[in-house]
């Protein structure tokens, strides 16, 4: 039986407008193990279907945790402002040795300069089957 109390009808859902999903950006840590990170990506998405990766943004330390560096911190944030960042991608760990395929070392080899990553998942920093 349906109620006819108006006082009991639904009222329509006031919905505040939803925060526009971009530009966005994607931030990816890596380093030489799954300990500290040496480099960090910054990548500008600007719609959904932006796979092209060309406004991107590296930075790069010999020692210590860049995550620790206020300067860099100050320079990712000034990133995203000048670019209307409105939302940030990242995953939760270091996703990978800072050294780059086909650049640092030979394209379909393990990196010689990160040993840990040639043994552990980048995406689930958990130890591999050996080869």
């Amino acid at each position: 039986m349906k109620d006819k109390n108006p006082q009991n009808a639904q009222q329509p859902v006031k919905r505040s407008p939803q925060t526009p999903a971009y530009p966005a950006a994607t931030l990816a840590f890596y380093g030489p193990n799954d300990q500290y990170a040496t480099k960090v990506v910054a990548t500008l998405v600007t719609s959904e279907f932006d796979q092209s990766g060309s406004v991107c943004q590296k930075w790069h330390i010999q020692e210590g945790d860049i995550r620790n560096d206020p300067g860099v911190r100050r320079q990712i944030l000034e990133f995203m402002q000048l670019h209307g960042v409105k939302r940030v991608v990242m995953a939760d760990r270091i996703i990978g040795c800072p050294h780059e395929e086909g650049i640092d070392y030979p394209r379909g080899e393990k990196c010689p300069y990160c040993p840990f990553w040639a043994t552990h998942d980048r995406w689930t920093g958990k130890p591999t089957a050996p080869d």
